[in-house]
């Protein structure tokens, strides 16, 4: 019987461990936390976004780094399979908008007693409040491990799954990459990815002046120096520091190097209108409020909070009542109306990030296997890899997926 010690309790370890007790052989599961799943618990706010109910191909043009990688694990196990597997373990989904995939018990603590559970099932020892130290090998060959008490367990295979760096609370605190350095891997310097981002100057203020609204609906666009990057469609929310939500974070995982000043986010608050249309509903407005001060008479289009903000980049006109606006100083404010820019200073900490970007690199590491390429029974899976995507499910599919092959294969070694 193979003897397989797995490092790590998060959606990859738990998966990898079912898998490879599933295929026979002996586990044992070492996890820093009291229990497996901590990570998972706190995932999609509280309800764990499982997966993306979408076609392999969709998958794949969803994730960010190396995505070329995933393309056998993906096959191996994809979202359905994902959604197969939970329903069998008595976890029921649903499908919400942008094909997220969470339990109709919108608690994130069911799929992770499920994944516990069925690890169980399947034979799997777990060995919490315990951290590995060390991975012995000999020859290029894994031979077992050590945690942190001294004692030594010797194993055929070992399958790293310890996470990135984002959210160490949960215990995910960058081991796998010491433990990969230390085996001759080569890690790309881990950094944040789908993160909040932070603004400065005037910008700053006004975020902050708008702290806690959340726009819904929005067109928004990530600029580097003026040239558009990517767009997204979709949930914004100002902060005391910048900007947060759905769309910030996806688009956050294409900045490179926020503090180069070269970022920027363009917000279209009325993407259902164009320009022209946009301008006869102003008109309109301001016909109704002639009156009064344009400050009074934006109320039907924009929310309270984000008038003055407006207003303060509208410039010497603000104080003007609506009677009086011209055409062009109309038209200067649907620009700013398709066009509220807000220049981006730095990422937030890497411990606020949802994933981390960057772990272990992918040329180093057998895609249809997930083992080593340098060290042969040592396998690598989930976020510790330098794989990544956005949000909506896919990250978490990569952890079951990259998951369920290292586990298959590192029961037959």
């Amino acid at each position: 019987m193979s003897r397989v010690a797995v490092i790590g309790g998060g959606a990859a370890g738990l998966m990898a461990a079912s898998k490879a007790a599933e295929n026979g052989a002996e586990v044992i599961l070492f996890e820093k936390n009291k229990r497996p799943g901590r990570k998972i618990c706190i995932t999609g706010k509280g309800r764990c976004n499982i997966t993306n109910k979408c076609s392999n191909s969709d998958f794949i043009q969803n994730v960010v780094s190396n995505p070329r990688f995933l393309y056998s694990a993906i096959n191996a196990f994809n979202t359905d399979d994902t959604i197969d597997f939970f329903e069998y373990l008595g976890v029921s989904t649903k499908v919400e908008r942008g094909n997220r995939v969470f339990p109709v018990s919108d608690k994130a603590l069911d799929v992770a007693n499920a994944l516990e559970k069925a690890a169980r099932r399947n034979g799997v020892r777990f060995i919490c409040e315990t951290t590995v130290k060390d991975i012995l090998f000999e020859e290029s060959r894994v031979k077992g491990v050590v945690d942190n008490k001294g004692n030594t367990y010797e194993a055929d295979s070992v399958i790293v799954a310890t996470g990135g760096k984002s959210y160490p609370q949960t215990g995910s605190t960058g081991d796998g990459y010491a433990f990969a350095g230390k085996l001759g891997h080569t890690v790309v310097p881990p950094r944040a990815s789908l993160i909040p981002l932070e603004c400065g100057g005037d910008d700053l203020e006004d975020c902050a002046s708008m702290q806690g609204l959340g726009l819904k609906n929005v067109g928004v666009k990530l600029l580097r120096g003026g040239k558009e990057i990517e767009n997204d469609f979709g949930e914004l929310l100002f902060t005391h520091f910048g900007l947060s939500g759905p769309t910030v974070l996806s688009l956050s995982a294409h900045i490179n190097d926020a503090q180069s000043g070269e970022y920027t986010i363009s917000v279209d608050l009325k993407p259902a209108l164009d320009e022209q249309k946009l301008n006869t509903r102003l008109q309109r407005d301001f016909d109704k409020y002639s009156n009064r001060e344009l400050s009074n008479s934006l109320g039907d289009v924009l929310p309270s909070s984000m008038i003055p903000v407006v207003l303060r980049r509208f410039g010497d006109y603000a104080g003007l009542r609506s009677n009086s606006i011209t055409r062009e100083q109309r038209q200067l404010l649907v620009d700013i109306l398709k066009n509220l820019t807000f220049r981006i200073k730095a990422l937030r900490p890497i411990n606020e990030a949802i994933i981390t970007r960057g772990g272990i690199s992918v040329t180093e590491i057998n895609p249809k296997t997930m083992e080593s390429k340098i060290i042969d029974g040592l396998f690598f899976c989930g976020e510790v890899l330098d794989v990544d995507a956005y949000t909506g499910g896919f990250n978490l599919q990569i952890a079951f997926s990259t998951g369920y092959v290292a586990g298959e294969n590192a029961a037959w070694l």
